[in-house]
């Protein structure tokens, strides 16, 4: 079996230049074989600039496109084209955005090689833990405090038992953080989880113990992200003095990344994202090194059902992988572009036994969005 073609599918709801939120673009890989299997990844990044990454002809042996070091080449090969095209594009990055393209690519493998030997992905991991996984609901709050009250609400209605907010400027207005917190927390009673996530708005330690004071009644699962990944210091002041367990690294990527996250921040919880870290290839490797350190994992999660779907396989497959984010997003690309979009049913997702992936695509939908014309 060979790969034969690797597509870049750049979806994208607004015009190319009005003002875009989180889950209204999204890039797809979708990797065709010459035996007629076709495989799915994604990644949560800039569509242009990871499609520039797998498509830019060479410049030399360690500046190629990962396109042209693909085809060609047998796709269950999957960890030695993962070490292929880390080497192969080094002088495009050896983090960041280069990482991104390899992950989604290396979660279309995965995908690949499920349908070949006609097995769901956690199978091929070493097989499934358990048959359901917990969900926490992810959502962005209102500018209205009564409307992200009701929206907390409902997703305990639906049968979650914890549930995060963050995004749309929370952790910038002390007052109105409070507000929705204690609004929040009446609404759903003291038995529901609530984590809350910074974005990296809360600017250092001395605001950040401040802060959290002033929100610590309201029982806070976790703080995700309270200042920026790399000030790792601070992270560690803040997880050795507060009461509170801290979280964060979905911005991440590669298994250097998270060994010095882990050593120097000491996080409570590590969050990986899939489609950002380096694939399911590189998060097996985070997994250990969080087990080994003592540190829960639990992935990011906030884009298309292709993260739902790859992030479902890993966890299934790992000893203590048992909680998810489930995106509340109402983007349209979340809602229709994977037509089996695993639901939540009492607090939990069903671990799919479908060979690879087990997705099906709305392809009238990608027809409807895709962007063709970037220039």
């Amino acid at each position: 079996m060979k790969i034969i073609d690797v597509d870049v599918i750049w979806l994208r709801v607004p015009e190319l230049f009005d003002e875009c939120e989180w889950g209204e673009d999204a890039v797809i890989i979708k990797i065709t074989t010459d035996i007629g299997i076709v495989g799915y990844g994604e990644t949560d990044s800039s569509p242009l600039v990871v499609k520039s990454i797998i498509e830019t002809p060479s410049s030399h042996s360690t500046c190629r496109g990962l396109k042209e070091i693909l085809i060609g080449k047998n796709p269950l090969e999957i960890s030695k084209l993962w070490d292929k095209m880390f080497t192969e594009s080094e002088y495009m990055g050896r983090r960041g955005a280069g990482i991104h393209a390899i992950s989604a690519i290396d979660i279309a493998l995965w995908d690949i090689a499920g349908q070949y030997y006609q097995v769901p992905v956690h199978m091929l991991l070493g097989g499934k833990y358990r048959d359901k996984i917990n969900a926490y609901g992810t959502f962005i709050p209102s500018d209205n405090v009564d409307d992200s009250c009701k929206k907390a609400l409902s997703l305990v209605e639906q049968g979650f038992k914890s549930i995060k907010l963050g995004g749309n400027g929370f952790g910038i207005d002390a007052s109105k953080d409070y507000d929705t917190l204690k609004c929040i927390r009446e609404a759903v009673g003291q038995h529901i989880d609530i984590a809350i996530d910074l974005v990296g708005l809360w600017h250092n330690f001395s605001y950040a113990q401040s802060r959290y004071k002033m929100l610590e009644e309201f029982n806070i699962n976790w703080i995700e992200e309270p200042v920026p990944s790399d000030r790792l210091k601070c992270y560690r002041r803040l997880s050795d003095s507060l009461p509170v367990k801290i979280t964060g690294g979905e911005a991440l990527t590669s298994y250097a990344e998270f060994k010095q996250f882990i050593e120097d921040a000491n996080p409570a919880i590590v969050q990986p994202d899939i489609t950002r870290c380096g694939g399911i290839t590189e998060i097996k490797k985070i997994n250990f090194l969080a087990e080994e350190n003592g540190i829960n994992l639990v992935p990011h999660g906030f884009s298309t059902g292709i993260l739902l779907h790859a992030t479902i396989h890993f966890l299934a497959s790992t000893r203590f992988g048992n909680l998810i984010e489930y995106s509340q997003s109402d983007s349209p690309i979340y809602n229709e572009l994977v037509k089996n979009k695993v639901p939540v049913i009492n607090g939990q997702v069903e671990v799919p036994d479908i060979p690879g992936l087990g997705l099906i695509l709305n392809e009238d939908f990608i027809k409807e969005y895709r962007v063709t014309n970037p220039n």
